[in-house]
């Protein structure tokens, strides 16, 4: 039996210990999820086309798969975490090819289309898909502390179910159905998206006004007006004008655009959300895609002529 680490929010159970682990993809998400599954004396299997963050993991301990279907040819259970829906699609089609895996726990941002796109596409091949994505950003990565939304069959959840306590602190298991957890999770950064974009515009107003930056964040952090964008993302990276790479503008703008394809195809109106993707597909317009997703606040403050924050004195 696997040995339960210091710091680790939960213990293994044999059943899940002995079955062998794979994790495709290892970027600012992912080389957490690895990192916490050795930490917890999981014997990891790992691929990342990227040389360099194979080897970050390979160095803690991991294993290195030479590629996706190396990989899906050795692990019983395999993770992905990537990054575009379409390129879960593939990598689950080269998995499916792989013949080994009994389950594929989604991790990612994929969508309810597209995973029971992947759903189908596994269940001839007799693995069982598990979409379990993930929220909370890189620092609950690495602390562990993520909530998981996981849905599927839920013999093959309770399998999983001991790694994914490994990764997260708050676990909702949302069904038989894998899409169901994609739709919570596209729901949860929808809302996101919006509160971000309305409070940027909020705080240039309050600061144009002549209101202190860190008054009002922390006016609004104990009071109704309060959001995770105010909790942490604005205090973290844009009130000291850091703004460090934690998640992109342009993948947030592909969840957004996600959850607005998925409500009309059901006929559920949208007359709010609809503004923030439009604002976040101008800053990618204006070559912010590939930035952090609070970094477009700086449109709206050369629009108002004011900033938000400033860097610390040297």
């Amino acid at each position: 039996m696997a040995a339960c680490s210091a710091g680790l929010l939960s213990c293994t159970d044999e059943k899940t210990a002995l079955m062998k682990i794979g994790l495709i993809g290892l970027g600012n998400i992912g080389v957490h999820f690895a990192n916490r599954l050795l930490a917890a004396d999981h014997e990891l299997l790992a691929y990342d086309p990227n040389p360099e963050a194979l080897a970050r993991v390979v160095a803690r301990g991991a294993t290195a798969a030479t590629s996706n279907e190396d990989l899906a040819a050795r692990a019983e259970v395999v993770l992905l975490c990537l990054p575009l829906p379409r390129i879960v699609l593939e990598v689950a089609a080269q998995v499916a090819r792989g013949g080994k895996p009994r389950i594929v726990v989604d991790l990612s941002t994929t969508g309810p289309s597209v995973t029971r796109e992947v759903e189908q596409l596994l269940a001839p091949h007799g693995i069982a898909l598990v979409g379990a994505p993930v929220s909370g950003g890189t620092v609950a990565a690495e602390k562990g502390t993520l909530a998981v939304m996981p849905a599927g069959p839920q013999a093959a959840f309770a399998q999983v179910e001991p790694l994914l306590r490994v990764i997260g602190k708050n676990i909702f298991y949302l069904g038989e159905d894998p899409t169901l957890g994609q739709t919570m999770k596209i729901i949860n950064n929808t809302l996101y998206a919006t509160s971000m974009v309305a409070s940027c515009e909020a705080l240039v107003y309050g600061v144009k006004a002549g209101l202190d930056a860190k008054t009002m964040l922390d006016v609004l952090n104990v009071s109704s007006g309060r959001s995770f964008a105010t909790l942490e993302r604005i205090p973290q990276c844009v009130l000291d004008r850091s703004f460090p790479l934690r998640f992109t503008t342009e993948l947030l703008h592909k969840d957004i655009k996600m959850c607005l394809d998925e409500a009309e195809k059901l006929g559920v109106p949208m007359q709010v959300n609809p503004a923030a993707r439009q604002f976040l597909a101008f800053a990618i317009s204006q070559g912010d895609g590939a930035k952090d997703n609070v970094f477009p606040i700086r449109h709206i403050e050369q629009w108002a002529g004011v900033q938000f924050g400033a860097k610390p004195a040297a």
